[in-house]
């Protein structure tokens, strides 16, 4: 293990990267379509609700954990979770902490190579004239690898090793270039979001066409934040919440806690937490909500945006939109959009690779450039095949695998850690260490008790979820004794590929499509299986080296 002096330059660009960590692509990108789904102003409450219940607790937790491991030497969560109890089983539940992260960044780097070729196709004039026919088949053509963009073969693997590069660069420079790009990208970003928020909420009904002559951007704001007090009694919206809560402060997956771990022993965390998780919900909240859907509103009509909205819409329809507005401000549309999903993935990327790199550090003594490459190394090994068979789910596997069901098993775990075994009494002091603003007491009892249960309740409710989501069908029918339907999207159906079976039924005219996507599917899990043990091997190996280490 090794003495690790590196810290962060500033208080200011501790929050930033950790605030970058948070902001990610699902701020602009799932947050509304999760809200459109789930009953707009319906959604909202319950989401707030869940991140006062669930995302604060789970952010004091993290840096309270990242920063009791970092006193004594440990930068990954391995380690961080090891020192906290005398069971070893926990620094193996800590892989979880460097699994998420690099099978995450394989794909969520995909995305980001997106963004940058849409900022790049946006400057030269691409989409000037295009339908939203065929700008939504530009999309499926580079996601399908279907011809050649610029005359480059395979242009998107081309694109996304680039980016998946500048990520590896800007890691090999440390804490000390994550924050540079921090400082620089937020601001961008809110500023970019600024720009189209003031544009959308200024449109009122003046692109009304006669093809939607009803379209109104308000309708979008409207239904957003018109209260639907009835959603508080729907468990199918209560799961959507705490699913973006998680997405959104990207709890539960190692990188919070490998960020803490360079603040210093007595250096405030309760003030810092809550201040990287309030910069996520604004921008979440009051920029992510008021971009795409009131903008689509007000061109296509709230009926077409109820519909129609999905994660496409980001690069399916709304560069069609941009065009809209007139060829100069389309096009500075158009980058303020991607440019800020660029910079959201990529500040999000970057806090990725930290825990790979910190334990590395550590445990072998690997500097910031071998850490930084070998992450690199590995990331693009699991992520070519997300690029290559894209189109038969290889990217939805580890989507739901590594990016939705990882986290929530992580975050419960660490909680029972923190407030069950470690304690909540020494938790409660290790939180309010140099703290420069008062906890409320309660927070102690919630942390202890009803995050656990509703981290609990999410983790149950994915596993069993019921037939169509009908939860209030699937409760009437366990009080009275009988059994209920899963979901194929239930995490127990999912194992056995449910959903594609289904699908297949449905349509036996796509059975070879269908043949061949569960075949990558399963072999995407045997890939995240691979890796997950592989980690485990190396955390091992770690723990016997540490073990002579402390004998000689």
């Amino acid at each position: 293990m090794s003495n690790q002096k590196e810290s962060w330059g500033s208080r200011t660009g501790l929050i930033l990267a950790m605030a970058g960590n948070a902001v990610g692509l699902g701020n602009f990108l799932r947050f509304p379509v999760q809200a459109v789904q789930n009953g707009g102003g319906g959604f909202i409450l319950p989401y707030l609700i869940c991140f006062v219940l669930m995302g604060i607790p789970l952010l004091f937790v993290e840096w309270s954990i990242g920063r009791y491991g970092g006193i004594s030497g440990n930068h990954s969560t391995p380690y961080i979770l090891d020192s906290m109890s005398k069971k070893k089983i926990w620094k193996y539940i800590g892989v979880f902490g460097i699994f998420t992260n690099i099978a995450v960044v394989a794909y969520y780097t995909y995305i980001e190579s997106w963004t940058f070729m849409y900022v790049l196709h946006t400057l030269l004039g691409s989409f000037t004239g295009m339908s939203k026919e065929e700008i939504s088949f530009f999309f499926d053509n580079y996601v399908n690898l279907s011809g050649s963009d610029f005359g480059i073969p395979l242009l998107p693997l081309v694109v996304y090793i680039l980016v998946l590069g500048v990520n590896v660069y800007i890691l090999s420079t440390g804490l000390g270039g994550i924050e540079k790009v921090a400082k620089i990208g937020m601001p961008l970003l809110i500023l970019f979001g600024i720009i189209l928020a003031v544009r959308g909420w200024t449109m009122g009904t003046s692109f009304a066409s006669n093809e939607f002559p009803d379209a109104n951007a308000w309708d979008g704001i409207n239904f957003l934040w018109t209260p639907q007090y009835s959603s508080l009694a729907d468990p199918k919206v209560w799961l959507a919440a705490a699913g973006q809560i998680f997405f959104t402060l990207s709890v539960g997956m190692g990188s919070i806690q490998c960020y803490a771990s360079y603040i210093k022993e007595n250096e405030d965390i309760a003030l810092n937490s809550v201040t990287a998780g309030f910069t996520n919900e604004f921008v979440e909240v009051l920029l992510g909500s008021a971009i795409v859907i009131p903008i689509a509103a007000g061109f296509l009509g709230i009926d077409w945006v109820l519909e129609n909205a999905g994660f496409g819409m980001a690069f399916q329809t709304m560069p069609y939109l941009f065009q809209q507005w007139g060829t100069t401000f389309g096009i500075i549309a158009g980058v303020c959009w991607f440019g800020l999903l660029f910079f959201a993935g990529i500040t999000s990327s970057l806090a990725m690779g930290t825990p790979w790199m910190g334990f590395m550090k550590d445990e072998f003594g690997w500097g910031k450039v071998k850490g930084a490459v070998s992450f690199g190394i590995v990331a693009l090994l699991m992520g070519v095949p997300t690029v290559l068979f894209y189109k038969y789910g290889y990217f939805d596997e580890y989507d739901y695998w590594a990016g939705t069901v990882s986290l929530v098993v992580f975050a419960l775990l660490e909680t029972i850690l923190f407030a069950w075994i470690f304690g909540m009494d020494k938790g409660w002091v290790e939180i309010n260490r140099g703290a420069d603003i008062r906890i409320p007491s309660i927070y102690k009892w919630i942390m202890k008790y009803v995050t656990p249960v509703l981290l609990l309740l999410v983790f149950i409710s994915a596993l069993f979820t019921p037939e169509g989501n009908d939860w209030a069908g699937a409760i009437a029918s366990f009080t009275d004794g009988r059994l209920y339907s899963l979901d194929p999207s239930a995490l127990i159906s999912k194992l056995t590929h449910e959903d594609i079976k289904l699908a297949l039924s449905l349509s036996p005219e796509q059975g070879e499509y269908l043949e061949k996507k569960m075949f990558y599917s399963s072999l995407a899990r045997i890939q995240l299986l691979l890796l997950f043990l592989g980690i485990v091997g190396i955390v091992w190996y770690s723990s016997v080296k540490r073990k002579k280490s402390s004998l000689s």
